[in-house]
């Protein structure tokens, strides 16, 4: 390696090290707000905060500059920034609502980072995950039977029936399954991406795979999403399946098969709306949110979203602080309503700052996604890149109304430790990607040649006939 290319590394790494200082400074920041705000002096439980998420970060960091120098600068820092935020909104709605939930927060936090570290040590080349395409598949049908089987299933709550209890705890196994079917698909059609393209038979603008070549994939998603759907997950529901599509138009780079999937998702809504009674009780709550009858009915009314959108108001520009204000006056506050709680207290201005950054942390996922070389990272980095992007917009419509509310968590924000840690890995995938991408020499993969793996394929050359040039020259 140059002098120049280590120079180069080695200024990411600083680079990144003074944008950890002031993501940390942003995480404390907030949370000192919140005693401030209530008038309550910075004790021991605050510095050991600020201390543990110190010295995670900084773990990470290390690792990064020993095992993945060239990963991206920019990844780490927001996600540490998310995470602090996240926690300090928990803890000012803990204040309100009495509960514990911050420091449950943190726990989870503390061992999600353990496991990115792990992650970026031991999965060096993520190529290695190619070889386990089926194993993946295995796990994700697995991850999703779990919270059906009697024992460890914990039942309904809150409607779905998504959760497995381990010991006093809940965890849902849904939120590793994103990862797991994203390395499955990523595998697949690296794999299988010219038979997908070119066997099959054409039919108007669409070029139709054979059964036995998209035939896995299609398997996979539908038993995916018919599991959460029977689970009354509809949120995730849709997450797998914007996931199944994009991947597959990455790899295809066929514009039709998006119009496809907007047309059987919107005839897979339809038909939900009509079978499943919560899915239809959901989309009326959305279409007359403010009918009174609508407002008060129980389950599927709308109260819920109505009071997010009354605290998203009452913060305005600038916020009521984040150690103030009423946010503990909307159902699940801390989970899937913790949008509506950070506008109320950062207002609009607080809010904009939050999705401009996942903004910039979906963008520097893509990036990573087209510098890479081999099909298989391309796949995966923009599936889970977009995995991340679409669960924020879920979330953040439903609770604009903007769509129909869905349990989903906001990425790093939320309370629930299941969703932090399977972000915290998609996380640590990406950085290891990041490397590879941006690593100079023969090894690196460099976003110089970041758009050749996924091509189509080029068109089969007939050998010529020399006297075909004499033609053309007119000899």
């Amino acid at each position: 390696m140059s002098g120049g290319q280590s120079g180069n590394a080695a200024r990411s790494r600083d680079v990144e090290a003074l944008l950890l200082v002031l993501a940390l400074m942003i995480g404390a920041g907030a949370s000192a707000t919140v005693s401030l705000d209530r008038h309550q002096p910075l004790g021991q439980d605050f510095w050991i905060q600020v201390a543990i998420q110190a010295v995670l970060a900084a773990g990470i960091h290390t690792i990064l500059r020993l095992r993945a120098k060239y990963a991206d600068p920019l990844i780490l820092p927001i996600v540490v920034a998310l995470n602090g935020v996240g926690i300090a909104a928990i803890q000012s709605l803990d204040q309100a609502a009495g509960s514990d939930a911050g420091t449950n927060q943190l726990r989870w936090t503390g061992l999600s980072m353990l496991v990115a570290a792990l992650v970026v040590w031991f999965l060096r080349d993520h190529r290695k995950l190619g070889r386990y395409t089926f194993i993946a598949l295995a796990v994700s049908v697995l991850l999703l039977v779990l919270p059906l089987v009697p024992g460890i299933s914990a039942g309904d709550i809150n409607g779905a029936s998504v959760w497995i209890r381990l010991g006093p705890m809940t965890f849902q196994p849904g939120e590793i399954a994103k990862i797991t079917l994203a390395v499955f698909f990523a595998g697949y059609l690296s794999t299988h991406r010219d038979l997908i393209l070119l066997a099959g038979r054409k039919i108007g603008p669409l070029q139709f795979p054979r059964v036995k070549d998209l035939g896995p994939m299609v398997t996979a998603w539908a038993a995916a999403v018919g599991l959460l759907v029977f689970q009354h997950d509809l949120g995730m529901s849709v997450l797998f399946f914007g996931l199944f599509m994009v991947m597959i138009y990455v790899a295809t780079s066929r514009v039709t098969w998006l119009g496809l999937g907007l047309v059987l998702m919107a005839a897979g809504m339809y038909g939900a709306a009509k079978i499943f009674p919560h899915v239809a009780l959901r989309i009326d709550a959305w279409q007359n949110a403010f009918d009174p009858a609508v407002y008060g009915r129980f389950p599927g009314g709308s109260s819920q979203v109505v009071q997010g959108l009354f605290g998203m108001a009452s913060g305005g520009l600038v916020g009521e602080g984040l150690g103030l204000g009423r946010p503990d006056l909307v159902p699940f506050a801390n989970s899937d309503m913790i949008v509506a709680s950070l506008g109320e207290g950062l207002g609009v201005i607080g809010l904009f700052a939050i999705v401009l950054l996942y903004l910039l942390l979906f963008t520097r996922g893509f990036r990573a996604a087209l510098g890479t070389k081999d099909a298989f990272g391309k796949l995966l980095a923009c599936g889970l890149s977009f995995a991340m992007a679409l669960q924020c917009f879920i979330i953040i419509a439903g609770v604009t109304r903007l769509i129909p509310l869905t349990g989903l968590t906001t990425p790093f924000l939320s309370a629930g430790g299941s969703s932090l840690l399977a972000n915290w890995v998609i996380v640590a995938l990406l950085l290891g990607i990041s490397h590879s991408a941006r690593e100079p020499g023969p090894q690196g993969t460099g976003s110089a040649h970041g758009h050749a793996a996924l091509r189509a394929p080029e068109p089969v050359l007939v050998p010529r006939n020399p006297h075909d040039e004499d033609v053309k020259r007119g000899e």
